[in-house]
């Protein structure tokens, strides 16, 4: 068994996304969407603690004395190499680690595909944008993307309250403070109610989880500030539903008429695989114009997507009008199109399936 700092370096040089640290498998890596064993021979009980424990002293971190503690997440740094965010957990008695990769620097978004109208929230100023999909998707590097622009191009004090922090964003003409759960702050929520006296302009959200941080979240926007966050969520309608859902239903057509005042634009994306081997993102994107605003406040979000199909010229794109365009390209195959697809059964008479 090689040191886990041999198989974080082999990692980065495959350019996999991830690596499982997993007792009763080899050690395995996430490659091109593919988990591929990278070591011959199965990890046993003591070989994965053993590996988890170097993560620990790599980190300058204590184990975590509970076995209630053992769902431990943190970033660390190894010079020369790269940032990575681990996730510590227990699993039928022996500790596991999955790791992610986040290579230094800022990714080049142009490489990754990202459009220049996802670009454009970093010229927003106040209220609420939320980039959605499910996890692994790369809302992460997508968010990165969009606080970078706005460190280069703007003078504003940026706020990130990340679990952990991934990416590191050096001071351009932005202040940029970075706070990490359980490190710098106790919770998403003590944190954010904290940077509202921390006198920020734009303030990202790694996540919000609970009925406590979205409601903060959208007091934060209302207050003249650019709040931007994640939900796992795929497309508008989807992510719209699942905040108003959270609220008790005698709360909900405040939150509506709330909700349709704050949010300027959600951003969905999902990583499909390509016929070269690799994944390229699909994006939905949907600005909230004064019809789509009136659907969110009169509960018509199921007129929403029609909305979003008729409002190209606004900067719109439909989930699967993205992939279709991926099709087009050549980029993506029929299969992986109608497997992505929103409405499967509609991509398939597109594609004349």
């Amino acid at each position: 068994m090689e040191s886990v700092k041999k198989y974080m370096e082999y990692a980065v040089q495959n350019n996999a996304a991830d690596l499982f640290l997993i007792a009763g498998k080899a050690v395995s890596a996430k490659m091109e969407g593919e988990i591929r064993a990278i070591a011959e021979e199965r990890l046993m009980p003591a070989d994965s603690d053993a590996l988890v424990r170097e993560l620990y002293d790599m980190a300058g971190r204590e184990l975590p004395q509970s076995v209630h503690a053992w769902d431990d997440a943190f970033s660390l740094s190894v010079p020369g190499l790269a940032r990575f965010r681990v996730n510590v957990f227990q699993q039928r008695g022996s500790m596991a680690a999955v790791i992610r990769v986040v290579k230094f620097g800022i990714p080049d978004r142009n490489k990754l595909g990202i459009p220049d109208e996802i670009m454009k929230i970093a010229n927003q100023t106040r209220g609420m944008v939320l980039v959605t999909g499910p996890a692994g998707s790369g809302k992460s590097t997508t968010l990165a993307c969009v606080v970078d622009q706005i460190n280069k191009t703007r003078n504003a004090h940026i706020i990130t309250i990340e679990d952990p922090i991934e990416y590191i964003h050096r001071n351009q003409l932005s202040v940029v403070s970075q706070r990490e759960l359980n490190t710098d702050t106790e919770s998403y929520v003590t944190a954010l109610r904290a940077s509202l006296r921390q006198a920020p302009d734009v303030i990202l959200l790694g996540e919000m989880r609970d009925l406590d941080t979205i409601q903060t979240a959208m007091t934060a926007a209302e207050t003249g500030h650019l709040v931007i966050s994640t939900l796992h969520t795929v497309g508008a309608v989807n992510t719209i539903d699942r905040i108003i859902d959270v609220f008790p239903p005698t709360q909900q057509q405040q939150i509506r008429v709330q909700l349709s005042q704050v949010l300027k634009t959600v951003v969905s994306q999902q990583l499909i695989p390509t016929v070269s081997g690799g994944l390229t993102p699909a994006f939905e994107i949907m600005h909230l114009n004064n019809a789509i605003r009136s659907m969110v406040r009169d509960s018509r979000i199921h007129q929403i997507d029609s909305a979003i199909q008729t409002s190209s010229a606004e900067g719109m794109l439909g989930m699967d009008d993205s992939i279709l365009k991926l099709y087009k390209a050549g980029k993506i195959t029929a299969e992986a199109a109608i497997r992505a697809a929103m409405n499967p059964d509609q991509m398939s008479k597109k594609l004349g399936r």
